[in-house]
């Protein structure tokens, strides 16, 4: 397939995390993972959209960044009533995030920065997820089964327990995966003009 984005501009991914790596290049995008080693915290008093905003830019400004590069950083956060879900410790605390989660909606939201040594642009995706009642069973299989504690909020939409607990989503699919991908390919346009 040809690439899409043919400027001398060399792309980098400040992630580990499959699912980024498997929609940037779905997108078209030639680009390297670069290691970023950062605590992942933040002040308390920030609301969920602020931090996960405080995050991306955290990881962002952590790695130098040469000239012709565009650097791409991003943080997912999960919450129900402004109470924030990260990646789940144990699986322990995975079972209990998705028992809090099951049979209600919540909001998962990825903040993105894309940075080069000139200019950042900063943003971020809001989607709504609504859950149907997930039996003990159903979770306890899904948490024996895939990897929970790589993911804000203790599950990926993309496997098992998204196909079959997940009723409804308002906003980007793509976004509850880790990133906006609409959005991205929007701010890329502009920071690449």
């Amino acid at each position: 397939m040809e690439k899409l984005y043919t400027n001398s501009k060399t792309f980098l991914l400040g992630s580990q995390s499959p699912r980024r790596k498997e929609l940037l290049s779905a997108m078209g995008l030639d680009f390297k993972v670069v290691k970023i080693n950062i605590k992942e915290s933040f002040p308390k008093k920030l609301s969920p959209i602020k931090a996960a905003l405080f995050l991306a830019k955290k990881k962002a400004d952590a790695y130098k960044i040469k000239k012709n590069e565009i650097l791409i950083c991003a943080d997912t956060i999960v919450y129900q009533k402004n109470k924030i879900y990260g990646k789940p410790q144990s699986k322990k605390e995975a079972i209990k995030m998705l028992q809090k989660l099951s049979a209600k909606k919540h909001y998962v939201v990825t903040a993105v920065s894309l940075k080069t040594t000139e200019e950042e642009i900063l943003f971020y995706d809001r989607s709504l997820v609504h859950f149907k009642t997930l039996s003990k069973n159903e979770i306890l299989f899904y948490i024996k089964n895939y990897n929970s504690l790589d993911k804000a909020g203790g599950y990926g939409i993309q496997e098992w327990i998204g196909l079959i607990g997940v009723k409804k989503i308002s906003g980007s699919f793509y976004n509850v995966m880790g990133l906006p991908t609409t959005k991205v390919y929007e701010n890329i346009k502009k920071i690449t003009q």
